[in-house]
């Protein structure tokens, strides 16, 4: 479902970002560690995580769409943004629980608690300040990436700079606003699976 282009708007900065949204880096996050810990029953773990971190939220977002709550699946508007926050937080945090319950690996929990301490402290800033989600969540992503895989996966940080272009170009957030978000993702999301793993 791609998000309408505005007039005037750059196209490639609209795909950029539609492409390179929270959910897909979510998925593709999930699913690579998920390998990389048990090969295919990680896989079918990370599949597990992105469920509640991914695909309901993603469900939840269309569905206040069809239902006029917000505009765009990228819920700018501030009282929609933190109202799609807490049920993804909500989300995440049943994820995490029933993963404990079945016996996930210990590195796919640390995995999804990372996401969820991620997205607890973007909550508490967007009461302020509209931090950028989209570089958070990417440069998370590539933080705990490099951590699993090793140093190549820093390649993926230019994708996080495509992203970061994008949203400044397409007006929704400002420079600060994507530095603060990078900066943010990539500690929180490495210092917590590190110290959750």
């Amino acid at each position: 479902m791609a998000t309408e282009i505005r007039p005037q708007e750059s196209k490639l900065a609209r795909r950029i970002t539609d492409w390179l949204e929270p959910k897909n880096w979510i998925i593709a996050v999930t699913l690579l560690i998920g390998w990389h810990t048990a090969q295919w029953t990680g896989v079918g773990w990370g599949a597990a995580g992105a469920l509640f971190a991914a695909i309901i939220p993603i469900t939840f977002i269309k569905y206040g769409i069809r239902k006029g709550h917000w505009g765009d699946r990228h819920v700018g508007a501030k009282r929609a943004r933190l109202i799609v926050m807490a049920v993804i937080l909500l989300s995440v945090a049943t994820g995490i629980a029933l993963m404990i319950a079945a016996g996930a690996p210990h590195t796919m929990i640390a995995l999804i608690v990372s996401m969820l301490a991620t997205l607890a402290i973007l909550a508490a800033i967007t009461l302020a300040w509209k931090i950028s989600v989209h570089q958070a969540v990417s440069a998370g992503a590539c933080a705990m990436l490099v951590q699993t895989y090793g140093p190549w996966m820093a390649l993926g940080f230019l994708l996080v700079v495509l992203v970061g272009w994008s949203r400044v170009e397409l007006r929704d957030h400002t420079r600060n606003q994507v530095v603060a978000g990078t900066i943010l993702g990539a500690t929180v999301a490495a210092a917590v699976f590190q110290l959750a793993r």
